[in-house]
């Protein structure tokens, strides 16, 4: 055997042998922290949620740790970039929302990526039902009152939203529609203005989720009138769903866990059993279930894929119709 068929020879056996080895690194999966980026600041529901599986993924990957990374701001497109951009390697994965992984760049022409082309789902985590609330002193009692009475009105009922394209924006928006009326949306900058508005009369409606309006509503400050989800709330068990008068009718806040697009099967298999495992976890649905009224939903990747696809067509003709954008 001469110099170089012996040199082809041992490089042949090296990389057989460095095979094993690739495949049980990444089977390892993680083998070092990961980051969880968020498209929200810190002391927020988002980040709340975040913290909350981040503090329960040791023990399901490698004893690894999770960072959580708060990258508010631009709707959630600051935290899409950075994730988008992000090698697909599993070090960094992103806690995902309607608007920075699905109808962002309907709302921002401009923004720089794509959000139904730029990541990988892996798993749906939950859904924070929202509530159609009321002030006070409207004499309406129940959503078909609530429908006759603004039908009933000389000018536009304001209604209150933290913000274009957030989904309690788009929930009354598509009641709007569905119901055939007439009513003027007033921003806000967060959910907690808009239950102010309501308590103070300034708006007369709004769609926020339910843990924000659960402690108004239980001291009467505001009436709960209808639910978005498809299916009751637990902890609003006496209100019906928006469903019941309108069929089909759905509106949530929902989060779960995407990296950037062309992760590694693997990678997504293992990291979708371990967000999984965490939202089995009886610790982890107390502390959402009591403290964010939330609906812990876990699952495949693919059923993920296949919600974030169906809130996408869901809402995209309503935002092009009213022509709205958050820019």
């Amino acid at each position: 055997m001469n110099i170089t068929s012996s040199r082809r020879a041992l490089m042949a056996l090296a990389v057989a042998a460095a095979l094993p080895r690739v495949a049980r690194a990444q089977a390892a999966w993680p083998d070092r922290p990961t980051r969880l980026i968020v498209p929200f600041g810190a002391g927020g529901a988002v980040d709340t949620l975040s913290r909350t599986v981040a503090n329960l993924f040791g023990p399901h990957a490698n004893g690894q740790t999770l960072v959580v990374e708060n990258r508010g701001g631009a709707g959630g497109g600051i935290a899409g970039q950075a994730t988008a951009t992000a090698r697909p390697d599993g070090t960094t994965l992103m806690m995902a929302d309607l608007g920075a992984n699905a109808i962002g760049r309907e709302l921002q022409p401009s923004l720089s990526y794509d959000p139904m082309r730029a990541f990988t789902p892996i798993c749906h985590l939950v859904n924070l039902p929202i509530v159609l609330v009321v002030k006070a002193s409207l004499p309406v009692d129940d959503l078909a009152g609530f429908i006759a009475y603004a039908k009933a009105q000389r000018q536009p009922m304001p209604f209150a939203h933290p913000g274009i394209g957030h989904a309690s924006h788009l929930a009354q928006e598509l009641l709007i529609r569905r119901a055939e009326l007439q009513m003027t949306p007033v921003p806000y900058r967060s959910g907690a203005e808009v239950m102010r508005s309501l308590i103070q009369g300034e708006t007369d409606s709004g769609f926020p989720t339910v843990s924000t309006a659960l402690p108004f509503i239980r001291d009467n400050r505001v009436k709960a009138i209808a639910v978005g989800s498809l299916g009751p709330v637990a902890l609003l068990p006496n209100i019906p769903t928006v469903a019941s008068l309108y069929p089909g009718f759905e509106a949530n806040v929902w989060h779960g866990i995407v990296g950037p697009a062309g992760l590694a099967p693997e990678i997504v298999a293992t990291a979708n059993r371990i967000f999984n495992a965490i939202a089995a976890m009886p610790e982890f649905r107390r502390q959402v279930e009591s403290t964010q009224a939330a609906q812990v939903v876990g699952g495949t990747p693919e059923a993920f894929a296949q919600y974030i696809q169906a809130d996408y067509d869901r809402w995209v003709p309503l935002i092009r119709a009213g022509g709205m954008r958050a820019e």
